[in-house]
């Protein structure tokens, strides 16, 4: 569809259409009699959407019906009309067309209206040609159709995705002089949107807006494609098109202000939500429960939850009450702060208030526990869950599952794997991530090479995250031929490895000795991508001071600050570990001084390694200023034995500790 709106022909009104069928071929692509004799051989049944005669929501409406068909005379059309719109409002189209048929084969003439009941009927069932062939029966006998009927094919066409075409019919109704109205271009405008073609609809809007005819754009039409261009992401685009309906007087609703808050709360354009929120509240258009829910879930997952819950009193100060999906958003927040216990307590007030917690809302809290460790709470609720007969879905279950992992219990993870199965629900592929990592730590890598075999040969595709776990797994017990074929494997699938892949390869390899392959790997990656991090580069700068290679990992650290990269706490300590254990003191003070300038806060690693170093290098009463610094911090008992212990192998006097003991 979209490669047909591109390279289409473009039309007067300034969006491309390809040539569908003119209006006077119409009733040759769609040959009335043919198509209308197979239409009085439909069979609702077929749309599974037909219900026996008896069901007990129209039995009165289709008994009216064949009442009035076996009256002598007949009574007058208008009054089957009534019964016929009766069920079109309830939906029952395939029962509307199957009196329709019975009342001609009784030879009772359809009026317009009859017809184009029908045409609304096939419409909503999909069947666009048989709606068409209705229009041809209409132009046989010569009845003067209104836009109410070319409306119900437009719409038609749209239902059905058939949008190009939709477009084709309305260009030939204008060349042939007929009157489209608001509904018309609205209909136009949403299936373009539906279809992801909300910059085509851009363009509709801009040719009713120059037309300056009778149809004007109006707040259901620019609601409409705000809509649609946030849903795909076009935010800016939403909020320029918001800024020029209201310049041009019209005045959004709270479909267009709920659209567009919602569009900006996905980006994370919260404060310009709130904006908006306050716009509503100052023109005086009602905000719904939706909006609130919409900001809440956005202000919580932005880390704002003073904000949500005074987000949330507000909208029950203002007399909205909070629906589950609310609740579950803010519960959501507070377990986003590891503030599960409060979490449970609005969960607790929600069974209070009435509300029954649906499996996301117990979902939220599991998952809360589970992030802290708190295996049992997060088991209690799992089995309050299935005891209130709501069935966990996979994501409770591997909440669940990565948590028992996480704890050292793997056999019980296993365990609840095979109920979860048992119950009918198959791993997918985030379960089997969690214990092929599992394996890989508790060093059962063959165990899990096993696993990841095993789920290719069930169908389940591996993720990047499954990979790079054994590739990790590989990396770490120095297996790099297979960790290589598994990168290989990635690229073949078109999988484009994660910053986390590159770093586990690049570890293996220092790990594996092959520090020069390392550093290769490591320019790959600036070229290829993704560029390496902080930790990358970290891992080769700890490879090469650890063999003997400082005056290389001056180089690579250089390289790595040129790069744009700001080198953290662990890289410097790393260089200064490796300069002192050069005997190369006075470059290691340069780095330290160097990273207070930076507002680096050196850790006990850090010290340790100095204080070992000036020791070694006799340049003692320095290290025993850098003893009481560490001291002031609060010495951790550990670093106390370690001096004690370094002085006396060292035969060095002690007694400048006692004032770090003091």
């Amino acid at each position: 569809m979209k490669r047909m709106l591109c390279h289409a022909t473009t039309t007067r009104y300034g969006y491309g259409i390809p040539k569908f069928c003119s209006f006077l071929t119409l009733l040759l692509y769609f040959p009335s009699c043919a198509q209308f004799s197979r239409f009085h051989n439909f069979n609702p049944h077929s749309s599974g959407q037909f219900s026996s005669f008896c069901n007990a929501e129209h039995d009165s409406p289709v008994a009216s019906f064949t009442r009035m068909l076996h009256m002598h005379p007949p009574p007058c059309v208008s009054e089957f009309n009534k019964v016929l719109s009766s069920l079109v409002k309830v939906k029952h189209y395939p029962t509307a067309i199957s009196l329709c048929t019975e009342m001609e084969l009784r030879g009772i003439i359809p009026c317009l209206f009859t017809l184009t009941i029908l045409i609304t009927c096939f419409c909503h069932l999909g069947r666009v040609a048989f709606a068409f062939s209705v229009l041809g029966k209409i132009l046989k006998r010569g009845y003067p159709f209104d836009v109410v009927t070319l409306n119900a094919l437009v719409k038609g066409l749209c239902v059905s995705g058939q949008v190009v075409k939709a477009l084709d019919f309305h260009d030939e109704l204008v060349a042939k002089g007929f009157r489209l109205n608001e509904v018309t271009y609205g209909t136009l405008i949403n299936g373009l949107c539906e279809v992801g073609q909300s910059r085509v609809a851009i363009q509709m809007l801009r040719m009713i807006e120059a037309g300056g005819g009778v149809v004007k754009a109006n707040v259901v039409m620019y609601s409409t494609v705000i809509d649609g261009l946030c849903r795909e992401g076009l935010v800016n685009e939403a909020c320029d098109l918001y800024s020029e309906m209201v310049v041009n007087k019209v005045s959004p609703n709270a479909f267009t202000y709920g659209s567009l808050i919602r569009g900006l709360c996905v980006v994370g354009r919260v404060n310009e939500a709130l904006r908006l929120l306050d716009e509503m509240m100052q023109e005086e258009v009602c905000v719904s429960v939706y909006i609130f829910t919409v900001l809440i879930d956005a202000l919580c997952k932005k880390g704002m939850l003073l904000e949500a819950r005074y987000m949330f009193d507000e909208m029950i100060q203002r007399g909205h009450e909070p629906n589950i999906v609310t609740c579950t958003a803010l519960m959501g927040g507070y377990c986003l702060n590891n503030n599960v216990d409060e979490a449970r307590k609005l969960f607790d007030v929600v069974v209070q208030w009435g509300f029954v917690p649906d499996v996301w809302t117990y979902n939220i809290l599991i998952n809360g526990y589970c992030k802290l460790k708190r295996l049992d709470d997060a088991v209690n609720l799992f089995d309050e869950m299935c005891h209130k007969n709501l069935v966990p879905n996979l994501v409770t279950y591997n909440s669940l599952i990565y948590c028992f992992c996480k704890s050292g219990r793997v056999s019980c993870a296993w365990k609840l794997a095979k109920t979860m199965y048992s119950r009918g629900l198959t791993p997918d592929i985030i379960t089997y991530s969690i214990f092929l990592d599992a394996l890989c730590k508790s060093q059962c890598l063959d165990q899990a090479i096993a696993l990841f075999n095993h789920l290719i040969e069930r169908g389940l595709a591996p993720d990047v995250w499954s990979y790079t776990i054994l590739i990790n797994g590989c990396c770490k017990n120095q297996r790099m031929g297979e960790a290589m074929n598994l990168l290989k494997e990635m690229h073949l699938k078109n999988l484009v490895p994660h910053i986390v892949t590159y770093t586990s390869l690049v570890d293996g390899l220092c790990r594996s000795g092959r520090i020069s392959h390392a550093w290769k790997f490591l320019n790959e990656m600036h070229d290829n991508g993704p560029p390496p991090d902080n930790i990358t580069y970290s891992i080769l700068l700890d490879a090469l001071c650890k063999s003997q290679h400082l005056d290389q990992a001056i180089l690579l650290f250089n390289q790595m600050i040129k790069r744009g990269l700001a080198p953290d706490v662990w890289s410097y300590t790393i260089m200064i570990n490796g300069y002192c254990k050069s005997e190369r003191i006075d470059e290691a003070m340069n780095l330290f001084k160097e990273m207070h300038l930076k507002s680096l806060v050196p850790d006990t690693v850090t010290y340790i390694s100095l204080i070992d170093g000036l020791c070694k290098s006799g340049r003692l009463s320095y290290a025993w200023q850098l003893v009481n610094v560490m001291h002031d911090r609060g010495l951790p008992p550990d670093v106390i034995n370690y001096l004690d212990a370094f002085c006396t192998s060292q035969h060095l006097e002690s007694k400048c500790l006692v004032s770090a003991h003091c």
